[in-house]
């Protein structure tokens, strides 16, 4: 009898699908189980970040919202808006919930939600970097993970990293400074700093000092590590003093609105060790004075030597003759 009544499988399996087909668009509609493509790790709610609400078998109430700029988001039938900046995901579905049953649209509502993008924890990278960019801070952020996102740093980065945070409501940034040797080098973990959004990160350009006068290569040379490059580093890079030791030398330091201010330095008392190596900072001129009279005595010597040497020759040719 079973073999009598037997269909054949083509229509059996035709009509079950047939069957399934109000139940996948129920679910569809409700967002029960269609994933959005996007779940994002669950973060504090922030302005502007697009949040995934799914209320069960209620098609009309499952939807993308966007947190407004005053912190709340509005889901159609419900007479308020709901605050949910500063919320998880978890939370903002009892805030849901809660506003369902109080204005008595659903008994008893399931809501879930989800992070589809996050416009609220944006992190710059800029200054002396290969590839300056803007993220969002998505899960666990350091310092080297968004040094990563831009490349790296560039050739004429200089030495330190400096780390702008927003405060909040406590007033000012905060300001931290960040050496990046250390860092690289990893000998104090603390300086890779955990980024929660918000920071702005600006890698400076390496300073650079002049050096002029009385040396054997003048020419502009880098500012070393913060507190590193002296006047006798200085000197030194410019390959030493040329042909005179001068007692004093200058150092002609711009201020804010670029004018120049001579500090004198007692290069005697450093080079004897009297005085400590005075400190140079970007965007100093270094000047070592010439001795004028020296270099003119210098310059005469060289002359009545060469005459002599052509005098003594003549007188030698004559009397060979």
């Amino acid at each position: 009898m079973f073999l009598q009544s037997r269909r054949p499988l083509s229509l059996i399996l035709a009509t079950a699908l047939l069957g399934l087909c109000p139940l996948v668009s129920a679910l569809g509609q409700s967002g029960a189980a269609v994933p959005d493509g996007t779940n994002l790790p669950a973060q504090k709610i922030g302005e502007n970040d697009l949040l995934m609400v799914r209320v069960y078998d209620s098609p009309d109430l499952t939807r993308s919202v966007r947190v407004s700029t005053d912190g709340t988001i509005r889901l159609p039938m419900l007479k308020t808006t709901l605050p949910v900046v500063g919320l998880l995901p978890i939370e903002v579905e009892k805030v849901v919930a809660d506003a369902l049953k109080r204005e008595q649209l659903l008994v008893d509502p399931f809501v879930t939600v989800s992070i589809t993008e996050y416009h609220s924890r944006p992190i710059s990278v800029n200054g002396s970097v290969k590839s300056p960019v803007i993220f969002q801070a998505i899960g666990k952020v350091n310092l080297l993970d968004a040094l990563a996102k831009c490349g790296g740093l560039a050739a004429d980065a200089g030495g330190e990293i400096i780390i702008t945070r927003p405060n909040g409501d406590a007033g000012a940034q905060s300001v931290t400074r960040v050496p990046v040797k250390a860092l690289y080098d990893g000998s104090d973990p603390q300086l890779n700093l955990t980024l929660l959004g918000g920071e702005e990160i600006r890698v400076p350009t390496i300073g650079s000092v002049v050096v002029s006068g009385n040396v054997r290569d003048p020419g502009v040379y880098p500012v070393q590590e913060s507190g590193t490059t002296t006047v006798m580093t200085a000197i030194a890079q410019a390959k030493g003093l040329a042909d005179y030791q001068p007692k004093i030398i200058y150092i002609l330091r711009p201020d804010d609105q670029g004018t120049r201010h001579e500090i004198p330095v007692d290069l005697d008392s450093i080079l004897k060790r009297k005085k400590q190596d005075v400190v140079l900072q970007a965007k100093d001129l270094l000047f070592i004075p010439m001795n004028s009279r020296a270099k003119a005595t210098q310059q005469a010597i060289q002359v009545l030597t060469g005459a002599g040497a052509q005098a003594s020759t003549a007188l030698i040719y004559t009397r060979s003759r």
